[in-house]
């Protein structure tokens, strides 16, 4: 299993060259990329917005992008706008709508 692995710094990257970056270490088809962004200090959304233009950008090619060395700041946003799969964490979600607890024959009704 091959990853490869990339560094982001600076809170505003360079989203052209970044996925100029992903691209390249795409070329080989490797089983993923890695992003280490523990540089990264004072995330913006500008930070937020690179990254998910180099996950798409691996994506298209086959290859999943995840992010590693993430602050609280950015593990906060990329929640906030619902990219915490770029993490390796599982997205909590509400259970959809119109789902019932299932009820025993012997529950009293309240």
């Amino acid at each position: 299993m091959e990853t490869r692995t990339l560094a982001l710094e600076g809170p505003e990257p360079d989203t052209v060259e970044l996925c100029a970056r992903v691209r390249t270490l795409c070329r080989d088809g490797p089983d993923a990329v890695v992003c280490d962004v523990r540089a990264v200090a004072a995330p913006t959304l500008a930070t937020v917005q690179a990254l998910a233009r180099a996950a798409l950008t691996a994506r298209r090619l086959g290859i999943p992008l995840r992010v590693t060395g993430a602050g609280p700041a950015l593990r906060a946003l990329l929640h906030l706008v619902g990219l915490v799969e770029l993490l390796g964490e599982p997205e909590e979600r509400e259970p959809p709508g119109g789902v019932e607890e299932g009820v025993e024959p012997d529950d009293l009704a309240l």
